[in-house]
């Protein structure tokens, strides 16, 4: 089978822990046979639905896994990034045609959860590799 080549949109914004997230994502992509062969990192996740959409418009990749993590506040600010974001890279899945998933953990978390979770890259990476094969088994079957 082809290697399936993903693009990977990284969040700056709490790099600790974003930092350890894009590690584990690189590792388990290999670790699936995966290729990353393009990589933005962007300031925080409400700006990741512009990098998704740049590596989209390329067409070179069969999918983007976006990584990072929303901390919570004193504020519902958590909240709007967190689910702004999340609602504009599920569109950008839906007009390229593409499996873009979301490896952004929170809102409502602290600091404490954000480490807990980084594995959500890998669960980001691993659903995107997923769902490009069943898709693509999916169109073989119905020709």
């Amino acid at each position: 089978m082809e290697k399936i080549k993903l693009g990977l949109v990284v969040a700056e914004f709490n790099r600790d822990i974003t930092y350890m997230m894009e590690i584990l994502a690189k590792e388990h992509a290999e670790f699936l046979g995966a290729e990353i062969t393009d990589i933005i990192r962007v300031p925080g996740v409400f700006d990741a639905p512009i990098a998704v959409k740049r590596i989209l418009e390329k067409g070179d990749v069969d999918a983007v896994a976006t990584i990072g993590c929303v901390i919570e506040g004193d504020t519902e600010h958590d909240e709007v990034v967190a689910q702004h974001a999340a609602r504009k890279i599920m569109d950008l899945s839906l007009e390229y045609n593409k499996p873009v998933t979301l490896g952004i953990s929170g809102p409502g978390m602290g600091r404490l959860a954000a480490h807990e979770r980084v594995d959500y890259a890998k669960r980001a990476v691993e659903a995107a590799v997923k769902l490009v094969r069943r898709l693509k088994e999916y169109d073989q079957r119905k020709g």
